[in-house]
């Protein structure tokens, strides 16, 4: 791959020419990675629904045509000036969240967010110029989180980049740049619900049963999955959850359901839907005195959280997270060993496998809510 440092790469990106219409196949032109960014060759991408939302731009700001994708893993093929860290064929997962490793929130040990390299959801160039590294005809085409991973090659800032073991299966891991670590995080490093408690998980897709999988690894007595979807709770038994509630099946509201099915409230709760009527819910279902309440989901831009101060004044917690609370660069590669030595399950977030000239079929699938993740192999 050192061959094509410094050089123009032509190759494959499926293009989101505007919102809602199938993605389009075409080949793009990938300049080489400017000071403090690398070249990566990506083998697999998976799709989130975070792509599927922003591909919709449903309350989110229009950027067209775009490059989405950014749950991934592939090997640097090159690096830009300043890059001492990465090199040539290393191992990488790509994060849609940085870690400069030099702001104040670097420097915590309590913050991933990053003063440089948070997520920008409408940023679709590059930090250092302010320019795209993708054209087609010379016409730039925009990128996605800082990563856009439904491309064959992509450039990303190196604070966005996590140097893993080679020996880590990319199809397997390239799940733990968002999805798991998002979910899973949002609990473990988060909730952190003691051992015993009870959990109730609002939304039962891959990041609700990562955020699950960790409760029940945490040790939780009772985990209650919340969906409106009956056809997620089989599934969702095998991520540890005990029981499960379908707002649906009842006149009263769901905290209520839940304060009544838990003595009071639940302990922890994560939500991961991005209904923002879903998040007071959680909210408002934890128990007071030491409850928690933990907001994972991406609301829509103009939606607002309102709940009575009463709840805050009888001591429910309520937080929010990126990414789990993982910092990429420092905390990534000790997850992925984790999986590596058998302690984290990842094959059974995995239902599905397209080659990349079927990604559209990814898109399907989970639009008809059907698996958990699928996985783009890049070579086909």
């Amino acid at each position: 791959m050192t061959s094509t440092a410094g050089k123009l790469i032509k190759c494959r990106a499926a293009i989101a020419w505007e919102a809602g219409k199938p993605l389009v196949i075409e080949e793009v032109e990938v300049a080489p990675p400017q000071a403090m960014e690398v070249r990566i060759k990506i083998l697999y991408t998976a799709l989130c629904h975070t792509d599927v939302y922003f591909w919709e731009a449903k309350g989110q700001t229009c950027v067209f045509p775009r490059i989405l994708g950014h749950e991934a893993g592939g090997i640097v093929e090159s690096v830009g000036e300043g890059v001492d860290e990465l090199a040539p064929g290393d191992h990488v997962l790509p994060v849609f969240t940085g870690e400069c490793k030099e702001c104040a929130h670097c420097k915590s040990e309590t913050s991933n967010m990053c003063d440089l390299l948070r997520i920008n959801t409408d940023r679709g160039v590059m930090i250092s110029d302010e320019q795209s590294r993708f054209s087609i005809n010379s016409k730039p085409i925009y990128h996605f989180l800082g990563t856009s991973t439904f491309s064959e090659y992509t450039v990303v800032h190196s604070g966005c980049i996590a140097k893993i073991n080679p020996e880590a299966p990319l199809d397997k891991v390239c799940v733990l740049s968002c999805g798991f670590c998002t979910g899973f995080g949002a609990t473990v490093n988060v909730a952190k619900p003691p051992k015993g408690s009870t959990v109730a998980i609002f939304g039962l897709g891959a990041v609700g049963l990562s955020a699950a999988e960790g409760a029940r690894l945490s040790g939780a007595s009772r985990i209650i999955g919340v969906d409106v979807n009956p056809n997620k709770f089989l599934l969702a038994g095998k991520f540890g959850c005990t029981e499960f509630v379908n707002p649906k099946d009842h006149s009263k509201p769901v905290q209520q359901v839940l304060a009544e099915m838990t003595n009071g409230g639940v302990d922890r709760a994560v939500e991961c839907t991005g209904n923002v009527n879903a998040m007071i819910q959680a909210f408002e279902s934890v128990h007071d005195g030491w409850g928690v309440a933990v907001l994972v989901g991406v609301a829509h831009k103009d939606a607002e959280f309102k709940t009575h101060p009463i709840n805050f004044l009888t001591e429910r917690t309520l937080k929010g997270t990126f990414f789990g609370n993982y910092r990429p660069r420092t905390d990534l590669p000790s997850v992925v060993e984790k999986y590596m030595t058998g302690e984290l399950e990842l094959e059974k977030f995995i239902t599905h496998s397209v080659p990349f000239s079927e990604i559209n079929t990814a898109f399907d699938l989970m639009l008809k809510g059907e698996g958990i993740r699928c996985i783009i192999r890049m070579d086909g």
